[in-house]
């Protein structure tokens, strides 16, 4: 595939964004190759803390604490780069058909042509709907396209395996490392615009530390 961004996230959620890839982006935008990220909602189903008092006006803050997160990491401010939002219902990503998802998907990567698309592995890292259901889009979208024009597959990935034994079971280790390091206060920075994920934030450090400096993908057929 000819070369347009250089990586395009594809996720189903404002937050999905900065723990895993925050630093990868940075060190791309640094380099003057300009990156992408598709959201395919505005987590209006999430936490609110107390923050807000409604789906909507939550939907409304992650919007602004996204934007405030994109500004850090540098890609609104780069010439080239792509940010878009759709609004597919959050939490119910499983409900919907999903052929407008993997249209949504397919023609963003035949538009942007990006060499590598990062999404959710199989298991959506957490087994979340939302993030299984966005794996599931990006996938079919990726084995849609013809082979000389498919960009590079990656997946979130950990060292470690999860806990729970259906999501181990569909477990993908890492075979890209990214150190990151340089980053790593712009990068902190970036993950607490997200004032409304505070908990999400907690436990991603608590289960996974070394991946604030040390970001890790799983390169589909790399292995």
């Amino acid at each position: 595939m000819s070369s347009g961004l250089k990586l395009l996230l594809i996720v189903p959620h404002p937050d999905d964004e900065v723990y895993g890839a925050a630093g990868t982006l940075m060190t791309h935008l640094a380099a003057g190759e300009p990156c992408g990220l598709i959201t395919l909602t505005r987590g209006e189903a999430g936490r609110t803390l107390g923050l807000c008092d409604s789906p909507q006006a939550l939907a409304r803050m992650r919007e602004a604490e996204l934007a405030a997160c994109l500004d850090v990491i540098g890609l609104t401010r780069h010439p080239g780069s792509v940010f878009e939002h759709h609004h597919f219902p959050d939490k119910y990503l499983q409900d919907q058909p999903l052929a407008p998802l993997v249209e949504t998907a397919r023609e963003a990567m035949v538009r942007l042509r990006p060499d590598t698309v990062l999404t959710f592995p199989p298991n959506g890292s957490n087994g979340h709907p939302d993030h299984v259901t966005t794996w599931r889009a990006v996938k079919a979208a990726w084995d849609a396209l013809p082979p000389g024009e498919r960009p590079a597959l990656w997946y979130y990935a950990s060292d470690v395996p999860p806990e729970h034994e259906a999501l181990r079971a569909q477990w993908l280790p890492p075979n890209v490392r990214r150190d990151v390091s340089a980053h790593v206060t712009r990068k902190l920075q970036a993950i607490a615009c997200h004032r409304t994920q505070a908990l999400s934030t907690v436990d991603f450090i608590r289960k996974f530390p070394e991946r604030i400096t040390q970001e890790t993908f799983h390169a589909v057929g790399a292995d």
